[in-house]
């Protein structure tokens, strides 16, 4: 594809594909390490040992979340002041950026060490499925710090105007992923530990690279020499905060459904909940990664002042991810056996009960893909209050939902409580995105005093 890095003058289309082709790539190797990992666990450890990952992976979330709010955060204000022209103000941010990820590697570590057993038990967790979920925790308490670089400095890349270097960093880890999973996994029987272990030697490499990018004169955007600028620091944290939460929010109810699925099942049910995670991540990862790419466009034209250019984006952006998430949900209902023969050859039981919740858990999946979109639009015009909204509409929706459900309907209550908070959640956002994109004819300065919500 011919070069179309930003500018004003250049064809929207050809600069949405330039950015979302990239990060969609990034976002599918990123998002291997997560499937390489239940490949491997699911052939070589076992149905447990997928439930023990699902246990832990809520309790990881936090972390994770911390490099999405580095990466989204000080990624859209880099775009921000690059479409205004100040490199000065973007070297400043980028350099906010990296201490902001040594502080929350600080506080990830302390944070796994005084409440990684404690919310392991919270949802739950026993015998087996407990010992193999802290053994996995163990292991990111000491690699914290490479878990939120690698989340945080390929966007950051990205919005430097390098979107196929940030894949191909993001490829590099993965492919190094998949050999020392084999390693750990298949020859040094090293179990959950030896899978934790690979992903954080990976993310190190990523992380490293990264850095030496931003460190060489490659770079357009370089490191300032500084020491902490508070108000950068800040403004990175409020603006990448609605990233943060809306991935906690994933945390909050993997580990919702965890203990719902123990209490109105077995660790088998934990175990479906897993597989079909796993099968769900594509259209995830498709769906983040094409609104992880629309956000430097869109930040760039929301800096340089061009509100149809933002306008034509947003377009092509929703009709993609609602498309592509009523495919999937069509091929995951036709092919379900042969998808979930992927991840596990054991008994009959865990078959049909994953097949059940594939169906009741994934009828409304394309309603994610534009909550994804919505939330990383609102956040790339400035517009973090909405932004919020995303994040923590979902979380105050659902929280009933998953009380009231499950007492009714049993493990069916608790499959269908996510996809219909999703449905009440769009009804309540996508009247909110057409107003503030039918807003963008005006110019985007004035937006400024339109953008709060009446009833906030």
């Amino acid at each position: 594809m011919e070069h179309a890095s930003l500018s004003i003058t250049g064809s929207v289309q050809r600069t949405f594909w330039w950015f979302a082709i990239p990060s969609v790539a990034g976002m599918l190797v990123n998002g291997l390490y997560q499937v390489i990992d239940g490949l491997f666990v699911g052939h070589y450890v076992g149905a447990n040992g997928l439930a023990a990952m699902n246990l832990a992976w809520p309790i990881l979330g936090l972390i994770i979340g911390f490099g999405i709010l580095v990466g989204m955060g000080g990624g859209a204000i880099m775009s921000q002041q690059r479409g205004a022209g100040d490199k000065t103000k973007a070297s400043s941010s980028l350099t906010a950026s990296l201490w902001l990820i040594l502080l929350l590697s600080i506080v990830s570590g302390g944070y796994l060490a005084l409440s990684g057993s404690q919310l392991l038990t919270l949802q739950g967790a026993e015998a087996t499925a407990y010992q193999w979920a802290l053994d996995y925790i163990s292991v990111f308490q000491w690699g914290a710090i490479m878990t939120i670089a690698s989340g945080a400095l390929p966007m950051l890349v990205r919005n430097d105007d390098r979107p196929n270097l940030a894949t191909l960093l993001l490829g590099i880890g993965a492919l190094l992923n998949i050999v020392l999973d084999y390693l750990m996994l298949g020859h040094w029987n090293l179990g959950l530990k030896g899978a934790a272990i690979a992903t954080v030697i990976s993310q190190a490499t990523v992380a490293v690279f990264a850095l030496l990018y931003f460190c060489s004169n490659k770079a357009s955007i370089r490191l300032a020499l500084e020491f902490i600028n508070l108000k950068q620091l800040m403004q990175v944290l409020k603006t990448g905060s609605s990233g943060l939460v809306m991935f906690l929010y994933f945390s909050f109810i993997v580990a919702a459904h965890n203990t719902l699925l123990l209490k109105y099942g077995s660790v088998e049910y934990v175990s479906a909940f897993a597989i079909i995670n796993y099968i769900a991540l594509l259209y995830y990862l498709i769906a983040e990664g094409l609104a992880n790419g629309i956000q430097p466009p869109v930040s760039y034209y929301y800096g340089a002042k061009q509100p149809k250019h933002i306008k034509t984006t947003m377009i092509l952006a929703l009709k993609i991810v609602l498309g592509l998430g009523l495919c999937t949900t069509l091929i995951a209902n036709i092919f379900s056996e042969q998808l979930i023969g992927l991840f596990t050859t054991e008994q009959t039981g865990l078959v049909q009960t994953t097949i059940e919740g594939m169906r009741l858990h994934l009828f409304a999946l394309c309603l994610d893909g534009f909550l994804f979109v919505a939330s990383v639009y609102f956040l790339s015009v400035g517009q973090n209050r909405e932004a919020m909204l995303v994040a923590l509409g979902n979380i105050v929706i659902q929280i009933p939902f998953l009380l009231a459900f499950p007492a009714v309907l049993g493990t069916q209550g608790i499959w269908l409580a996510l996809p219909l908070s999703n449905v009440a959640l769009s009804v309540i956002v996508a009247p909110i995105l057409i107003r503030s994109l039918s807003h963008r004819t005006e110019p985007v300065v004035e937006m400024k005093t339109k953008q709060g919500l009446p009833f906030f």
